[in-house]
C-alpha cells in the first residue's frame, strides 16, 4: 500500500477517545486529528488553563479532564470522572501524557518522576478505566529511548541506586512497551476483545523535548538539543502519525507496534516495526505486572 497518512484514518463519529498530555505536541495533534473525523475527544491535562486552550483549538468534540500522573489520588479521581462521563464506554485510551530529563524528583506518592509519571500513573489509569475500554484500543506511545537501557524491577525508583536521568527515561520507556505487551497478553487470556498497542514518534519536535531544553537552557546539553532539533526533528504533525495509527487503523491487532520506516526509525511514514526484545519478555512482563499492581495500589481486574 502506499505510505499511511491522515486520509487513511476511518470515519470516527460515534467513537471516543482519551489522550493524555493533549494539551501540546503529539497529544494535541492526535486530538485535534480524531476530533476532525468526528470523535468525541477527552483531554486529559495536569494544567487546567492549558487544557482548556487546547480544547478551544481543537473544538465543539473536545472536553477537559484534570489529570495529574504523578498523584494517584488525581489518576483514581479523572478515571471516575471519564468512567461517568462515558457511561464506560470509552473506545480509545492513548496514554501519551510523558516527562523526559528532569532533575531527581519524586511523585506525590514518592516515585522517581519519570517513571512514576510514564509507566505507573499510566498503568494505573489503564486499570481502573478497565470497566470502559474493556473492547476498546489501549495505545501506548513509546520511544527509541526505550532502546537505551534496562529494567531493574527491585529499585525501580531509585532509592538504592545512583540517579541517572538518561537511565531512568530510557526505564520508563522500557516499560511502557513491556505493559503494553502485557496488557494484550492478559487481555486475550480473560477473553476480552482489547486491543493494546502502540507508536513511537521518532524524532519530532514535541513540546516534551521543548520542556527538557528548558530545564537546562544555559547548558552545552541544552544547546546542543536546541540546534538538534531544528535541523533533524521531524514535525509534530509527522511525529504524530504511528500512534493515529495504531489507535484507528482497523488492521491493527494487540501488540503491533508503529514507527518512522526510515533511518532507524527515526523519520517518515509510520509502518509497523519491532520493539524492543526486552518487551516481548513473558517473564518480565509478569514482574512488571506485579511490581506496579503493589507500588500503585490498584488491583487489574480483568
Amino acid at each position: 500500500m502506499a505510505h499511511w497518512s491522515e486520509a487513511d484514518i476511518p470515519d470516527q463519529t460515534g467513537r471516543t477517545a482519551l489522550i493524555t498530555g493533549a494539551n501540546s505536541g503529539l497529544g494535541l495533534r492526535s486530538a485535534q486529528v480524531l476530533a476532525g473525523m468526528g470523535a468525541r475527544v477527552i483531554v486529559a491535562c495536569r494544567d487546567a488553563d492549558r487544557g482548556r486552550r487546547a480544547v478551544a483549538r481543537i473544538g465543539s468534540r473536545a472536553e477537559l479532564v484534570e489529570l495529574d500522573l504523578s498523584d494517584l489520588a488525581s489518576v483514581r479521581k479523572a478515571a471516575a470522572e471519564v468512567r461517568e462521563r462515558t457511561g464506560d464506554k470509552l473506545d480509545i485510551l492513548m496514554n501519551n501524557a510523558g516527562v523526559m530529563g528532569p532533575p531527581f524528583t519524586r511523585t506525590t506518592d514518592g516515585f522517581e518522576l519519570q517513571f512514576g509519571v510514564n509507566h505507573l500513573g499510566h498503568a494505573a489509569l489503564t486499570w481502573l478505566l478497565m470497566p470502559a475500554i474493556r473492547d476498546g484500543r489501549v495505545v501506548t506511545v513509546g520511544s527509541q529511548a526505550s532502546r537505551g537501557g534496562g529494567m531493574d524491577l527491585d529499585d525501580p525508583n531509585f532509592e538504592r541506586r545512583r540517579y541517572s536521568i538518561a537511565a531512568a527515561y530510557s526505564q520508563s520507556k522500557l516499560a511502557n512497551l513491556i505493559f503494553m505487551v502485557e496488557l494484550g497478553r492478559r487481555a486475550k487470556a480473560a477473553g476480552l476483545d482489547l486491543v493494546s498497542t502502540g507508536g513511537h514518534p521518532g524524532m519530532a519536535a514535541t513540546e516534551l523535548v521543548g520542556n527538557s531544553v528548558r530545564l537546562r537552557p544555559r547548558s552545552a546539553v541544552g544547546s546542543i538539543m536546541t540546534w538538534g532539533m531544528a535541523q533533524f526533528c521531524q514535525s509534530v504533525e509527522t511525529g504524530a502519525l504511528p500512534q493515529l495509527r495504531a489507535a484507528t487503523d482497523p488492521g491493527v491487532r494487540s501488540g503491533d507496534y508503529f514507527g518512522p520506516k526510515w533511518i532507524m526509525q527515526l523519520w517518515g511514514p509510520p509502518v509497523k516495526v519491532r520493539p524492543r526484545a526486552a518487551a516481548l519478555d513473558k517473564e518480565l512482563g509478569r514482574r512488571l505486572w506485579d511490581v506496579t499492581a503493589v507500588l500503585t495500589g490498584v488491583t487489574p481486574d480483568f
